[in-house]
């Protein structure tokens, strides 16, 4: 089994995090206060303008257990690992503006600014994880 073979991992979506402009004036208190199963009607004439995706957070397991402490070792300095604090390493790719928690038990969560740059960064660390996988005996 090498790392270039064909891999089909799911990545689950969780949470999208969104902003947006309005062209009226919202009660955010009362929204908040009353607004338990807030619908939006679009008849109602409020507008959104300036949708866009701000953050993403998505969680993928990969087929294998990993080695926490060799691919630190491996990875520095993308990667950090304080597992006294955590018990997930830290792996962010700067230029993807992604940040991800890499479990012992194969599980990432994956946080960045949109959809792609998430299914990026899980596609540029799948091939460092898999070299510090733990061997099924």
């Amino acid at each position: 089994m090498d790392a270039d073979s064909d891999v089909a991992l799911d990545i689950l979506i969780t949470n999208v995090v969104c902003v947006f402009r309005t062209r009226c004036h919202l009660n955010l208190r009362k929204i908040a206060l009353e607004g338990a199963n807030v619908i939006y009607k679009r008849d109602v004439g409020v507008i959104f303008t300036d949708f866009k995706v701000v953050n993403v957070l998505a969680v993928c397991n990969m087929p294998f257990e990993i080695r926490l402490p060799e691919f630190t070792k491996n990875n520095r300095p993308h990667a950090s690992y304080e597992p006294e604090l955590h018990p997930a390493v830290c792996y962010r790719i700067k230029s993807l503006r992604a940040t991800l928690q890499i479990f012992s038990t194969g599980s990432i969560t994956v946080t960045g600014p949109n959809v792609k740059a998430v299914a990026t960064a899980v596609e540029q660390v799948y091939p460092f994880v898999f070299e510090s996988r733990k061997e099924i005996l």
